[in-house]
């Protein structure tokens, strides 16, 4: 896999600054893509590091309630990959150097044509993939189709990721590792998994790409804990909840433009604190 850099030049920034990213999750076209492309680029202003941008998909397995009803939405509305990525190479001219990752399932990129999809893709400036679905043990062909192009594929690893897994994934996956910090699917939480930091340890012994921890995390005291165990956290179905809450298009992007400022405040003020003491 060759890759856009941007992933990279972020993740090095962030270090350099000694903080933990935040990368929220969105779900594309929830209720349309014209309101995504303005929330994306309110979260960038807002404090994101990079954004995460689902594709609507109507069987998913690894998306909880608040998701699913966004995917829902963003069906009715006619969003599909092809649509998604057409968006992102619209927004890719206002926020040049931002991280943008895709979160779809196998089957949407199966029916648009593996290496069309790559294609498509790379030149749209997305830096890399999420696909659930799809383990590294089953992920050859998507990685071949990858080859030339600056585009990485991201896999996840899970509290019950074996010691082969983790290997798998540092050996074929790219930009960064997605750890799902609870089992099951998203959603926010009312408290993180107490062995986390253990957990990360774990991965930590042999990584060779930077952890970010998603699935769970709903607080600003929440993002502030993870953040001292990982290089980002990764955050959506709060985010949704707080988008839906309101019911006018500028209520929905002031209220997800200030959660996610909280979040960041708390995230940096508990760096902060941390070079304090160290």
């Amino acid at each position: 896999m060759l890759s856009s850099g941007r992933i990279e030049s972020c993740m090095s920034q962030l270090r350099e600054n000694n903080r933990s990213g935040l990368f929220p999750f969105v779900t594309a076209g929830d209720p349309d893509l014209s309101f995504t492309k303005s929330l994306i680029k309110s979260l960038a202003s807002s404090g994101a590091d990079g954004i995460e941008i689902g594709v609507p998909f109507s069987d998913p397995l690894a998306d909880g309630p608040t998701i699913q009803r966004a995917s829902m939405r963003a069906l009715e509305g006619g969003t599909n990959l092809k649509s998604v990525i057409k968006m992102i190479s619209e927004i890719r001219e206002d926020l040049k150097n931002l991280p943008l990752v895709i979160m779809t399932y196998y089957n949407p990129i199966v029916a648009m044509g593996i290496d069309v999809f790559v294609k498509e893709c790379s030149l749209a400036g997305v830096d890399a993939v999420i696909v659930p679905d799809l383990p590294p043990e089953e992920s050859m062909l998507l990685l071949k189709s990858m080859e030339e192009y600056p585009l990485e594929l991201v896999f996840m690893l899970a509290p019950t990721s074996t010691e082969e897994r983790i290997s798998l994934v540092n050996k074929f996956g790219g930009g960064f590792i997605y750890y799902v910090a609870q089992m099951g699917v998203t959603g926010a939480r009312e408290s993180l998994d107490k062995d986390l930091n253990v957990s990360l340890e774990k991965i930590n012994e042999e990584k060779k790409m930077p952890v970010l921890v998603g699935f769970g995390i709903k607080t600003p005291e929440q993002a502030a804990e993870v953040s001292q165990y990982a290089e980002g956290i990764i955050v959506g179905s709060a985010l949704i909840d707080v988008i839906e809450q309101n019911s006018q298009r500028e209520d929905k992007l002031e209220a997800a433009a200030k959660y996610i400022a909280s979040l960041k405040e708390a995230m940096e003020n508990s760096s902060s604190e941390e070079n304090k003491r160290g």
